[in-house]
């Protein structure tokens, strides 16, 4: 999720950086399609397409890269009998493509752009199309995008498509400030979450406590108003204070967020569901279950059951887009693949999906 960190140091730092786009995977790769980092020629690095050992081959392409003002495209393949060739001697068994853009003129203008929709809650999708010696840009705003990658090319290679969707960070609201909450902030906004932290009392929700967070001080019911939470946002219910958790858990449940977690025992959960069903977009207690002990250990079980719900929502839209894309090839709405393998490649894709899907699920079932 680094991406957002990119973005904005781009946008807070004019002097000349290359962006490198992993485009391409075949086999083990530590990052997957998609993953950015920003190659500043004062020697900063922003983000990381690899475990450590391309970034210095990438910083080393990247002064070129600038002084041309053209892109370049690298491929590391990083089999064991292969990449011991030049040096590292990874054995990460896999293909690496990558995609090195000098971030000036057009790029990054839309890339801007791109910072500037997202601060204003929209998704965005960057296409980009090259052949050997020319690359072009385009960014779309108005739409309703898949949150994923999408990399194709013809047979000869000659020429190179691919659609990114960049989306506004996810936004995680924590109902309490208390000194637990400080672990979860601290971990959550490492991956990828907007944090807002909430609380009815004001000396302790406060800047000067989360400076990277946002604040909002009120009753449960002013909240939810003043925050406006639909159905992309994630909740935390942590005040330890059983009346207002329980309110802000009434007023919280019918706008269908996307994962309600709630902080505390079992006895303290059958209390705040005497009256109702726990629905399936409650985790109670919250976190992962394992064997966590004091507010460290708690705030990485929160942060993987994050994880794992923000995988699994990914997955279940590409399992979905490409069903989507299989069916209408079935019945005639799409050209057929040049390599004739387009029902195969689906279904296969599909499968895949289905499997991550059903880890994800198989972990979310309430205590």
């Amino acid at each position: 999720m680094e991406l957002h960190d990119v973005l904005s140091a781009i946008q807070a730092d004019e002097r000349p950086s290359v962006l490198a786009t992993i485009v391409c995977v075949e086999g083990h790769s530590y990052r997957k399609a998609g993953a950015t980092m920003l190659i500043k020629l004062s020697g900063e690095k922003i983000g990381m397409v690899s475990p450590g050992c391309l970034e210095q081959d990438l910083a080393e392409r990247a002064a070129s890269v600038w002084a041309s003002g053209r892109f370049d495209m690298i491929e590391y393949n990083m089999n064991p009998d292969e990449d011991m060739l030049w040096g590292d001697a990874v054995g990460c068994g896999g293909k690496i493509q990558l995609l090195l853009e000098p971030v000036t003129g057009l790029l990054r203008s839309l890339l801007l752009d791109a910072l500037k929709q997202n601060a204003a809650g929209l998704a965005v999708r960057l296409d980009r199309s090259w052949t050997v010696r020319d690359i072009e840009y385009a960014l779309l705003v108005d739409g309703s995008f898949d949150d994923s990658l999408e990399y194709t090319g013809d047979e000869d290679g000659d020429s190179t498509q691919m659609r990114m969707v960049i989306s506004p960070k996810p936004r995680l609201v924590l109902f309490g400030a208390g000194k637990d909450v400080e672990a979860i902030c601290s971990i959550a906004k490492h991956i990828g979450f907007h944090i807002v932290i909430a609380d009815w009392r004001p000396e302790l929700c406060t800047k000067e406590r989360f400076p990277e967070a946002e604040c909002a001080v009120g009753m449960p019911e002013q909240l939810v108003e003043r925050l406006q939470l639909h159905s992309e946002d994630y909740l935390l219910i942590c005040s330890h204070n059983l009346h207002q958790d329980k309110e802000m858990l009434r007023l919280t449940l019918p706008l269908q967020l996307v994962y309600i977690g709630i902080m505390g025992s079992k006895k303290r959960i059958r209390l705040l569901f005497e009256t109702f069903l726990i629905p399936s977009n409650v985790r109670a207690p919250v976190g992962l279950s394992i064997g966590a002990d004091g507010p460290s250990e708690i705030a990485v079980s929160v942060a993987a059951e994050l994880i794992a719900v923000r995988a699994g929502r990914k997955s279940r839209s590409r399992r979905e887009a490409v069903r989507d894309a299989y069916f209408s090839s079935l019945f005639g709405g799409r050209a057929k693949q040049a390599n004739g393998r387009a029902e195969a490649v689906a279904g296969a894709i599909e499968r895949q999906a289905a499997r991550l899907d059903g880890a994800a699920c198989s972990i979310f079932k309430p205590s």
